[in-house]
């Protein structure tokens, strides 16, 4: 049976299990729509939150980013785990118990404010769109890899397949579809990694085979990937990064930016209670944990072997003939991810550094320019095919790939479908519509969602884990400092909490916008991706942290300056930040 058939079999089994679970579980009313009626198990709520969480930039872009830049990229990894500790910690269990269905939801009601809840709707849009692109961009990814079709093509169906099941059947229907959701990207991703370490380092914990040593050459893994790179011009995989402001801000930024995304943060209102809520998010956690501890391992080797099968003898020694390049090499080169440009004529593949530092080893050695491009969020997909593992793995990761990339960006479209049609629509146009209309609404956003993100995801701005990290940054700046004020402080009013939503929005923005050269006007695209001109070296993408203090200190003030809010206002405040059991606090 040849590859494309086998991949076939595992895509489209995995597909007919979700469709099938969303028919089953297809959405009747409004509640069943927006939080699965209420009564999903901990255990099965855990699971499928952790699918929502680990998405196409966590499965397939996380550990390409890691793998291109070592330590220095590891700060993906501490931000996101960090982000999901803090959103079960201080987030999850209080916005349960206020027992709103969406976050604009709470934030209209805990500023008393129609202007408050239109911000966050607003917020919440943008950073969701955002988000989504980069899902879509994995997605696209894998179709056009295992189906053996263009990017583009690969985009429309991912988007033809979660509009399916994601407007069938809301969360109910998305919720029920995340759990098998995970276990099919879970197995994807461990059952590779396994075979890969075996391989590498005879260890088949591939967390504990990062730090064995290396079969073929007795030593370290990690020495031995720092000593091929180093003599391709790149920088020590393990070394240390220059900015530490900058990693600093970076890892912050995703984290609060993580505790703020709606759409996980919606998952802890389809559990019965507040208790749930919490179990839910340990539950999740465990789940998060065994992809998370298993990236790394994947990163380290799949860099490693992608430059030892260019430099099979040794990265001084002669590389490989183009027309000898492996099959893996060439049907990732149909997808475009993968290009090849013979500078030096010599019809082999040269792939290094490309940097002045480099360039008088290199022209010693008959180079005259890296001639490999390879996009990073092909290397776990494509790490099975590179190790040479069984037919069936590949298409075990084809399925695992997208299962992450779909289930999260179902997640997404509902939240904004939500914010659009009960938070907008029903919240402040037409209060009166009936229960319906809402779903009809509903459905009708997310069909408008998610032909946006399709589009947008045709010409993504980066890497699916560097669109994503964006979308955190908006989230980190604009709705975490809302939720942690609206939670812990019973002083900060609907004036401040708008005033520090929309400075903390527009700053974040401007910032992002500006130094990537997205603002299309004379004079602006000689900032992009120039660190040179960053403010204190600060990138667009930690920009959030810094926001989210603007958005702070805006909404402080401002509150200050202000009259406090209603008593029944900061009697509700009190209320939510007490346990259940403690002190009378009812579960709402």
């Amino acid at each position: 049976m040849d590859q494309f058939t086998i991949n076939l079999l595992f895509v489209g089994g995995s597909f007919a299990l979700y469709f099938g679970i969303a028919f089953w579980a297809r959405a009747g009313s409004t509640k069943e729509f927006y939080v699965a009626g209420g009564g999903v198990h901990p255990v099965l709520n855990g699971m499928a939150t952790a699918a929502d969480w680990m998405s196409a930039a966590s499965f397939i872009s996380m550990a390409g980013l890691i793998a291109a830049g070592g330590y220095a990229n590891s700060t993906y990894l501490m931000g996101w785990t960090g982000g999901y500790v803090l959103l079960a910690m201080l987030l999850a269990p209080y916005l349960r118990k206020f027992g709103k269905f969406t976050v604009p939801d709470f934030i209209g009601d805990r500023f008393y404010s129609s202007t408050a809840r239109l911000v966050a709707v607003a917020c919440l849009i943008i950073a969701s769109v955002t988000y989504v692109i980069g899902q879509m961009t994995g997605a696209g990814v894998a179709f056009s890899r295992f189906l053996e079709v263009d990017n583009n093509t690969g985009l429309l169906i991912a988007a033809v397949v979660v509009f399916f099941y994601a407007v069938l059947g809301g969360m109910k229907g998305i919720t029920y579809t995340q759990v098998a959701q995970y276990v099919v990207l879970i197995i994807a991703y461990t059952i590779p990694a396994v075979f890969i370490s075996l391989q590498l380092t005879d260890t088949f914990i591939p967390a504990i085979g990062l730090f064995s040593n290396h079969t073929e050459s007795g030593i370290p893994l990690l020495q031995k990937l720092d000593e091929v790179v180093r003599e391709l011009g790149f920088r020590d995989y393990t070394a240390d990064v220059d900015n530490k402001l900058n990693m600093v801000l970076f890892t912050l930024s995703l984290m609060i930016g993580t505790a703020g995304l709606p759409h996980v943060i919606i998952r802890f209102f389809t559990v019965p209670k507040v208790a749930d809520a919490r179990w839910s998010a340990g539950w999740a956690l465990v789940f998060i944990a065994l992809l998370y501890l298993t990236a790394p391992a994947v990163a380290s080797m799949a860099r490693l072997n992608l430059l030892t099968t260019i430099y099979p003898s040794g990265p001084t020694a002669a590389p490989i003939e183009y027309a000898e390049r492996p099959d893996w090499v060439q049907t990732w080169e149909t997808t475009g991810l993968i290009k090849f440009d013979d500078k030096n004529g010599d019809g082999r593949v040269q792939f290094y550094n490309d940097v002045p530092a480099f360039k008088d080893e290199a022209t010693a050695r008959g180079w005259a320019g890296n001639e490999l491009t390879v996009n990073g969020d092909i290397l776990v997909l494509a790490n099975p095919e590179i190790a040479n593992l069984p037919g069936w793995v590949v298409g075990l990761i084809a399925a695992g790939g997208l299962a992450a990339a779909l289930s999260t960006a179902a997640g997404l479209l509902l939240a904004i479908s939500s914010a659009i049609s009960h938070d907008l629509i029903k919240g402040s146009i037409n209060p009166n519509i009936s229960d319906k209309g809402e779903l009809r609404v509903a459905r009708v956003s997310m069909f408008v969602a998610i032909a946006l993100a399709t589009y947008l995801g045709m010409n993504p701005p980066g890497f699916a884990a560097q669109v994503v990290a964006l979308a955190f940054g908006i989230a980190a700046a604009s709705i975490f400092p809302a939720l942690m004020m609206g939670i812990f402080s019973k002083r900060v009013n609907s004036t401040g909490a708008v005033a520090g939503m929309l400075a903390g929005l527009i700053s974040t923005l401007v910032y992002i916008f500006l130094f990537l050269g997205w603002f299309f006007i004379p004079g602006t695209a000689s900032f992009a991706n120039t660190p040179d001109n960053w403010w204190f070296g600060i990138s667009p993408l930690s920009f959030g942290a810094i926001g989210a203090v603007i958005n702070f200190v805006v909404a402080f003030t401002v509150s200050s300056m202000t009259a406090p809010p209603p008593k029944e206002i900061q009697d509700l405040v009190e209320s939510v930040r007490y346990p259940q059991g403690a002190g009378g606090a009812v579960d709402h």
